[in-house]
C-alpha cells in the first residue's frame, strides 16, 4: 500500500511478508527481508538472533545476494513475523545499506501507508565511510 500516489515495490514487500510468515519460527528468526537487485531478481533472508548479537535480516540479504553474484541492490524492505508488518531498519543496517548501496531505497511504513525513501534520508548528517578513506 503506497502513500499519496507514490509507487512502492509491492512485490518486494510481498516476498518479505511471505518469508516472515512461512520461515520465521521461534525466537531465533523473527524478521524477514527482501531486496530487489538491479537486474530485477529478488533476494530474501531472515535474521539470526542470538544473545551475543547476530545479523539482522537486511544484512543476511546483503550476504545472500553477494553469494549469488548480486552486488547492486535497488530496494530493501524488512517485515516482522506474526503479522507485524513492515519494520524500518535499525541504525546498524541503515549505515551498512548506505555504505554498500548509497542509492538504495528502503520501504518504510508511515501514517499514510508504505513509502520508498532513499537510505540517506534515514541517516541525515551521517558518517559516510567512503568519504573518510585515505587515497592509496
Amino acid at each position: 500500500m503506497a502513500g499519496r500516489g507514490e509507487w512502492v515495490d509491492d512485490e518486494v514487500v510481498r516476498a518479505a511478508a511471505h518469508v516472515a510468515a512461512t520461515r520465521c519460527r521461534g525466537d531465533e528468526h523473527t524478521m524477514a527481508a527482501a531486496a530487489r537487485a538491479r537486474d530485477g531478481r529478488i533476494v530474501t533472508g531472515v535474521n539470526v538472533y542470538h544473545f551475543t548479537g547476530g545479523p539482522c535480516a537486511e544484512m543476511v540479504v546483503v550476504g545472500t545476494a553477494a553469494g549469488q553474484g548480486i552486488y547492486d541492490l535497488d530496494v530493501m524492505v524488512a517485515v516482522g513475523d506474526r503479522d507485524r508488518g513492515v519494520v524500518p531498519p535499525c541504525g546498524r543496517c541503515r549505515q551498512l545499506l548506505l555504505d554498500y548501496f548509497p542509492e538504495i531505497k528502503v520501504i518504510v511504513g508511515t501514517s499514510n501507508g508504505l513509502r520508498m525513501v532513499p537510505v540517506a534520508e534515514l541517516l541525515p548528517v551521517t558518517y559516510v565511510w567512503a568519504d573518510h578513506q585515505l587515497d592509496a
